[in-house]
């Protein structure tokens, strides 16, 4: 316990929830809180830490992975499932990435749904209205998602939640993965299929090389035009132009988005005082049939004492020499 007490983290782009949660969790650790992102102007405070703890949009580029390195740190922590922020190449046989794979699967396939249901049903629409005391419901209809087909891009924990969670409302699930799960009560079909008969289409996968843009437009030429997408995980699964053009074009149904491929700059941030430059998600933003979040479906109670436990795991069992089982 004396040698953890001396050990110190470095946790960049903290949230007043981050700090409640580690505070509670921690019993062994100097944790030294910082607002700022980690990236090239943040990484020289890293000196004198042996652990750096980051979240989805700190910067670990290889010149930020080789400053941890000269600057004694010797472990990465993230607290998220998702690592394409980090130079895996930069680090490999140098420092060990660690993360967190499954927080709570219910927290972002649930959220998932929430932004599905909303955007279809316009619930969004219809509280604005009565809160100014308009109660017509001319223009909020939606469709039955009974008898639907979902279409599902990721089979892991929460692809898999998702749907169970369609199947509950009677929808037909068709997934794509790679890695396709075993003894399954939904359908595997190519991407192609899955395009095609989709009404809904669901993105619950990692982004990768493979699967970087794995919506384009291409692949949105072959959607139904009632078609909505729910992107929970990474922005860049979506080519974002080309998600515009169809919405503008009335060639989709809809898309509800808690992530942009360039949120890094605005999310988790305010900015209604000096808005945003960024066209394309000022547009998106703007369309009737887009729902925007900011990255929240992770943001339970439940997940977020996850996070600080496990992420606090991984460094107890670094240096007590264990094995680290979720080592990327």
């Amino acid at each position: 316990m004396e040698n953890h007490i001396k050990i110190r983290i470095a946790f960049f782009d903290t949230k007043p929830y981050d700090k409640r949660w580690f505070d509670a969790c921690n019993e062994a650790y100097e944790i030294i809180y910082y607002e700022g992102k980690l990236n090239q102007n943040t990484v020289g405070i890293t000196k004198g830490f042996q652990v750096v703890c980051a979240f989805v949009n700190d910067d670990l580029n290889e010149k930020v992975v080789d400053a941890l390195v000269e600057n004694g740190v010797k472990l990465i922590a993230l607290r998220c499932a998702g690592f394409s922020n980090v130079d895996l190449k930069a680090a490999k046989d140098r420092i060990p990435v660690v993360r967190v794979p499954a927080y709570s699967p219910y927290a972002v396939a649930e959220f998932a749904m929430g932004l599905l249901l909303t955007l279809n049903r316009k619930i969004h629409k219809s509280y604005n209205r009565t809160r100014e005391y308009n109660y017509n419901i001319n223009g909020l209809s939606g469709m039955d998602l009974h008898d639907k087909t979902v279409g599902v891009i990721g089979t892991g924990k929460i692809g898999r939640v998702f749907i169970n969670i369609c199947q509950g409302f009677g929808m037909k699930a068709l997934a794509y993965d790679p890695y396709p799960a075993k003894d399954v009560n939904f359908t595997y079909v190519d991407l192609d299929r899955l395009f095609r008969e989709s009404d809904v289409i669901s993105l619950h996968c990692p982004l990768t090389e493979q699967t970087k843009y794995v919506v384009n437009r291409e692949a949105i030429s072959k959607m139904k035009p009632h078609t909505i997408i729910v992107n929970t995980s990474r922005g860049q699964l979506i080519e974002s132009h080309a998600l515009l053009d169809a919405l503008q074009e009335k060639k989709l149904g809809g898309a509800a988005l808690d992530v942009y491929e360039e949120e890094a700059d605005y999310f988790f941030e305010d900015h209604s005082e000096g808005g945003i430059h960024d066209a394309i998600l000022q547009l998106l933003t703007s369309l009737p049939n887009v729902l925007v979040t900011s990255h929240q479906a992770f943001l339970t109670e439940e997940a977020l004492q996850n996070i600080a436990s496990v992420t606090l795991e991984n460094i107890a069992d670094f240096f007590a020499g264990k094995g680290l089982k979720n080592q990327v």
